[in-house]
């Protein structure tokens, strides 16, 4: 019997098997009736080409979702601070040392106690006070860091806008003539002035793919917080230095005061004993010698008024 050359294929029923073809499971229907060898090199070609579509939407899914789970650079950990609990290699001492004068008396160390931001202000010196609020308003280093610091907190903000889309729109109006020597007018009435309204509205958006985006943020993050701990670092270095000036200032004037007093007892003691000289109740060696220690305080006084203005602006 001679085998024709058609395809003739009809399904029984509508039953359907699963088979493996190549590793992956394909649903195809059950056929049944005569099957020529024309029809089979059909069918052998169409499921290899669906196999291959699936195969490569299958790598195309995991490759894309590869590349999403990457990022540029290594993930940032926090360093561990250091086995250290003082500032000193050996502890201080619980009590300070104390002196028989006015305030001399023994100062205690508080571990752990916070120190407030004002800490000038536990001298409870209102020219102090004065002092260091008129050198923080005043002083340019700390106007400085606090707009470099305004900075690196809007450049945070501006880099946040990269995870969203960029919309533009622009809205154009214009009057305009037809040039009717040239042309006819394009309005219907014949009115050779006419009003075009250009409007234009653009989307964008760039997939942050590889991380980079994300590490931007974190670098300017970071970057603000150093600038942060800059301000902090001005405002700290400012205070201490107009309060350590401000008290190096009064003990110099003390030391003036006392300087002052000291040689106007010597100036006294000295003219009492030349009036006893006079009188012939003392020596000429006491008075030489009460001389000598006059002159001797006398150079203490300009000494410490030179040092004044250096110590205080320094």
């Amino acid at each position: 019997m001679p085998i024709s050359t058609k395809c003739a294929i009809r399904p029984a029923g509508q039953r359907r098997e699963r088979r493996d073809y190549r590793g992956l499971n394909l649903e195809r229907p059950r056929y049944s009736g005569l099957v020529t060898p024309s029809c089979v090199h059909q069918l052998v070609p169409a499921i290899c080409f669906t196999n291959h579509l699936l195969l490569r939407r299958a790598v195309a899914l995991a490759g894309f979702t590869l590349v999403a789970s990457c990022a540029v650079g290594p993930n940032f950990h926090r360093p561990a601070a250091p086995a250290v609990d003082g500032y000193t290699p050996e502890p201080l001492a619980s009590r300070t040392a104390k002196a028989n004068v006015a305030g001399g008396q023994a100062q205690r160390f508080v571990r752990g106690m916070d120190i407030p931001g004002q800490w000038w202000r536990l001298f409870h010196s209102e020219p102090l006070n004065r002092l260091v609020e008129e050198a923080i308003r005043n002083n340019p280093s700390v106007e400085a860091a606090q707009q470099g610091l305004r900075v690196a907190r809007e450049n945070v903000a501006a880099q946040k806008g990269s995870f969203y889309p960029s919309v533009a729109a622009s809205f154009t109006p214009s009057r305009n003539k037809t040039a009717t020597g040239a042309l006819s007018p394009a309005s219907a009435s014949g009115n050779p002035y006419y009003s075009l309204y250009t409007s234009q509205l653009s989307i964008s958006y760039v997939p942050d793919v590889f991380g980079l985006n994300r590490r931007t943020l974190e670098s300017l993050k970071a970057q603000a917080d150093v600038q942060r701990f800059q301000v902090e670092a001005t405002y700290l270095t400012l205070t201490t230095n107009v309060v350590a000036a401000a008290i190096q200032e009064a003990s110099l004037r003390g030391q003036i005061a006392a300087t002052q007093e000291i040689i106007k007892a010597e100036t006294e003691a000295l003219q009492i004993l030349r009036r006893q000289l006079e009188l012939g109740q003392v020596a000429g060696a006491d008075v030489a010698g009460r001389r000598r220690c006059w002159h001797r305080r006398r150079p203490l006084f300009p000494r410490s008024r030179s040092s004044l203005p250096n110590r205080a602006t320094s």
